[in-house]
């Protein structure tokens, strides 16, 4: 089983991470299941299924899609695409999440994030605070900007922005292959 959470040791530039958030800033779509969440939580899709052409078809990954492509918002995004591609696996979906200040995440599960189902997901922090209060499995993960995160989302994880600005994190879904995994475990290890 994979560890509940883990640091990977990726060290992504915080200044171009953000010099690339500024190039599509303005382009969030607000989140789609509204029952998880209060206040602003939203979306710039990076990666998703292929030909989809509305962001919310973008941002989205129905069940059984299997093809993917970058979308039009990571074109001019030079930093963005060196992230994705440190990852040596296929990487299927990849989002900019905003989550506004004073707003919340209220607590769920991604049931579709699992080893079983042969994807998981990653956490970049682009801009973050201190005030930003990330719970897995009721416990406090503190993610910095520029750092890389596993955590075990089939579990069950809130967030809280209690700063006084937006949090963005890059969000990278991908497959679990013998690369990915053995880099989890060995990490888990080393905390």
């Amino acid at each position: 089983m994979l560890p509940e959470k883990t640091l990977l040791p990726f060290k992504f530039d915080k200044k171009l991470l953000i010099d690339d958030l500024d190039k599509i800033y303005g382009d969030w779509t607000e989140h789609f299941v509204k029952d998880n969440y209060s206040g602003d939580w939203s979306v710039i899709p990076l990666r998703g299924p292929k030909g989809a052409v509305h962001p919310i078809q973008m941002i989205f990954s129905a069940p059984g899609v299997v093809d993917f492509e970058d979308t039009p918002f990571l074109k001019n995004c030079d930093y963005f695409k060196e992230v994705i591609n440190a990852f040596q696996t296929k990487i299927t979906s990849v989002r900019l999440m905003k989550l506004g200040a004073g707003s919340e995440i209220k607590e769920h599960r991604d049931y579709d994030l699992d080893e079983e189902n042969g994807i998981v997901r990653l956490h970049v922090p682009v801009v973050t605070n201190d005030k930003v209060e990330f719970y897995l499995n009721k416990k406090r993960v503190v993610m910095k900007a520029g750092e890389c995160w596993y955590c075990r989302l089939s579990d069950p994880h809130s967030v809280h922005n209690c700063g006084t600005e937006d949090r963005v994190h890059m969000v990278l879904d991908m497959e679990l292959n013998d690369w990915l995994k053995n880099l989890l475990l060995a990490e888990a290890i080393s905390e």
